[in-house]
Parts: C-alpha cells; structure tokens; sequence
C-alpha cells in the first residue's frame, strides 16, 4: 500500500499526472482540485489511494491528507467509486462538497454529473457525522479564473474522465464561444454539468 510519491511531474494534466520517482515515472489519477495546487510545480508530494480492481490497478492522487481523507469517506458510501468520488471533487472543491454533506443540500450534491437524489441523500445520511470533523480543517481555495483558453486541455482532460469526446467537444466549444478566457479548470467544472 501507497502513502504518498514524491518526485518529479514529468506530465501534468487536469484529470492526471505522471510522478518521476527514482526513475519510476507513476501515473496518478488526480481532482481539479489537486490539480490547481500541483500546476506548474517541478517537484510534489501527492498523497495516494490504490484502487485494485480484477482488470486493473489505479492511483488516485491527493495534493493534502485532508482531500484524500474526504475522498475515501466518499467511497465508503454505496453506489460511490474512485471514479465517482475525483469527479466529485472536481466539480466542488473538498470544502463545498463537505459543506453540502454537512448542511444537507442534495441539490448541490446532484449538480455532480452522476449523482442521482439517491445517492446524494444517501452521502448525506451516511457522512453528515464523519465529515463535519474534516470541515474545520479545510480551507478554502478560490479558483480565480485566468483569461486564457485552454479548451484542448479540457478536453483531453474530460474524456480522460470516460465522457465522449463528441459530447466533450460540443460541451466545450459552448462553453468557450459564450465566455472566452475561461481558464482549464472552470471550463471542466461547467462542462461537468452540462455533460
């Protein structure tokens, strides 16, 4: 079991990064969230979660303990994957997505592409307890958006995150033609809901 790589990024996208580590170079599966606090660093220390599955063996990624311990109180909840979980804190940030819980908003929880009323009402019944404990240790981290256009790197980065790149490219050039100078990390967030 992993507890953290610390290395080199040798590639660096939304969805995920490459960590160099004694010439090992590990794919880590990573959050936007993640992804803000690791963009243009040389070196990081990314804490990981190992996913085995019969068919294959993923990293997930997190930029703090806090994110990852977030993370895995999300897959302890029924009908909740790794997957599921990285879009989760892709399309909140780990301090809205424990707010959510903690105040009960399903309505905000559902505006994750994937999550049903079910789920949601049930990450809310089963972490309201849990997470309130996380809550004062987060902080929060304003995604202030950056004029440039970063509409191949959303891309790349959605359909990395198993949407069609049909339904990725409309998403996205919508996206950019009503607001351009949306940064990557903005055009994932509202892509994700239109998706």
């Amino acid at each position: 079991m992993y507890s953290y790589l610390e290395g080199r990024l040798t590639e660096q996208n939304p969805a995920c990064v490459t960590v160099d580590c004694g010439g090992v170079g590990y794919e880590v599966n990573i959050s936007l969230h993640t992804y803000e606090q690791v963009k243009g660093k040389e070196k990081v220390r990314l804490w990981i979660y190992q996913a085995v599955r019969e068919d294959a063996f993923t990293l997930f990624g997190f930029a703090d303990k806090n994110e990852k311990e977030l993370f895995l109180q999300l897959i302890s909840v029924s009908g909740v994957g790794a997957n599921t979980a990285r879009v989760i804190l892709s399309t909140l940030s780990p301090e809205a997505t424990v707010k959510a819980i903690v105040d009960g908003d399903a309505k905000k929880i559902q505006s994750v592409k994937g999550i049903g009323l079910k789920t949601a009402q049930r990450l809310i019944v089963d972490l309201r307890d849990k997470v309130g404990k996380l809550e004062a240790s987060l902080s929060p981290v304003s995604f202030l958006p950056e004029l440039s256009a970063e509409r191949q790197e959303a891309v790349a980065a959605l359909i990395t995150l198993g949407f069609a790149k049909s339904a990725v490219e409309k998403a996205v050039d919508s996206l950019v033609a009503k607001m351009p100078g949306l940064k990557t990390e903005d055009i994932i967030k509202q892509a994700l809901r239109m998706l």
